[in-house]
């Protein structure tokens, strides 16, 4: 028998307050799950303020479809899978209305400002060097298909297994990881390449 998961039990409880009419007890589930979904979400878009608004957008649009929730599945899956989606939207939206458009100041602003202790021990060349790495990477994924990125924040951002990925995005595991092996290949060739030229 199948050992019941507390977490999952819980929001479940939640999910049923709400549509008995506890609009409060949805606060709850925003409160627990709502640094997860933005932390997703920044990741798929590469803007904070536009993940600020897309994350309550899939929060008020999984309010809104909360009686299509099925209670004896994760709630957390179903609100990524929306999010995702929200996230996968805004990026086609975005490069339809500017195929070129790039943000810049990204990486400047994803440090808050803030200095990490051990970055100061570092020499200003290797952390110059730390900064272009990151640069690459984050140009690299922009090439990716929406569907190709989601796949690799999952695994390499959220650690989540093979299974997780398949009830997230609605696809078999088989397709998980060919999409996977793909999305590193291509970001590997990217990079391998990215490299060649600087030197």
């Amino acid at each position: 028998m199948k050992k019941a998961n507390p977490e999952a039990a819980e929001d479940s409880r939640l999910v049923e307050l709400v549509r008995g009419g506890d609009v409060g007890a949805y606060r709850e589930l925003v409160e627990k799950y709502q640094s997860r979904i933005y932390a997703m979400v920044c990741g798929m878009v590469r803007d904070r303020e536009e993940a600020q608004d897309l994350t309550q957008d899939a929060f008020v649009k999984a309010f809104q479809n909360l009686d299509r929730f099925r209670l004896e599945s994760s709630f957390y899956t179903w609100l990524y899978r929306i999010a995702s989606n929200v996230s996968i939207d805004w990026i086609r939206k975005r490069k339809r209305r500017n195929h070129d458009e790039f943000d810049e100041g990204i990486a400047a602003r994803e440090s808050g400002g803030e200095i990490n202790p051990l970055h100061q021990q570092q020499s200003p060349g290797k952390e110059l060097e730390r900064n272009r790495l990151k640069d690459r990477i984050f140009d690299a994924m922009e090439t990716l298909t929406p569907e190709h990125r989601q796949i690799i924040l999952l695994r390499e951002l959220e650690g989540y297994s093979y299974k997780e990925i398949s009830d997230v995005m609605g696809i078999p595991e088989g397709t998980v990881m060919s999409r996977l092996f793909y999305a590193r290949r291509k970001l590997q060739g990217l990079l391998k390449s990215d490299m060649e030229e600087a030197v």
